[in-house]
């Protein structure tokens, strides 16, 4: 438990929650079994913004799509996965029946996640945050599966928002 954040020795000798003050995403293997966890800071917590299970045997960040095993049906079925960076994305877009989206998770995306996509589908959309850092980030990637062999198209949202706060501005229809 402590390996996976959910506990640490406190100086007084006790136990301290790793995740205090923080809403708690499971984080699922291609198979469905859960292997770590991110933390969202609730109003008031204590920085990092986002903290995630520290690596373990079982959980290994860059090589894990946050809600990849719930869409991977999906994805075949579109033949496409959507990428975005957050865990309340992933949610967001699953509720509006949009279900070919993963997570990259406050990680850069990496080759093994990109391989992880490509299981299941050739095309990959990138769809992260429309300020500075997103556009960075969404370049970068697109080099990444580009060399991969993948297709992939990058689709920029207007400034300052991200998927979900674009998806509840303009609905689902003119969303997709």
């Amino acid at each position: 438990l402590r390996a996976a954040g959910l506990g640490r020795e406190s100086k007084r000798g006790g136990t301290n929650d790793f995740f205090r003050a923080r809403i708690l995403f499971p984080i699922f293997d291609p198979q469905g079994d859960p292997i770590g966890f991110g933390g969202r800071q609730l109003p008031g917590g204590r920085p990092p913004k986002y903290q995630n299970t520290p690596e373990t045997a079982l959980y290994r960040k860059s090589k894990v799509l946050y809600g990849a095993f719930f869409a991977k049906r999906a994805i075949r079925k579109e033949d496409e996965c959507i990428l975005v960076e957050g865990y309340t994305d992933v949610l967001s877009l699953h509720q509006a029946g949009i279900e070919n989206v993963a997570a990259s998770s406050g990680t850069s995306l990496t080759v093994e996640q990109i391989r992880l996509v490509k299981r299941y589908t050739e095309n990959i959309k990138i769809l992260y945050d429309g300020d500075l850092a997103g556009i960075k980030a969404a370049l970068r990637g697109m080099g990444m599966v580009l060399e991969q062999g993948l297709n992939v198209k990058i689709v920029l949202l207007p400034e300052g928002e991200d998927p979900d706060s674009y998806l509840q501005k303009v609905g689902v229809e003119a969303f997709r």
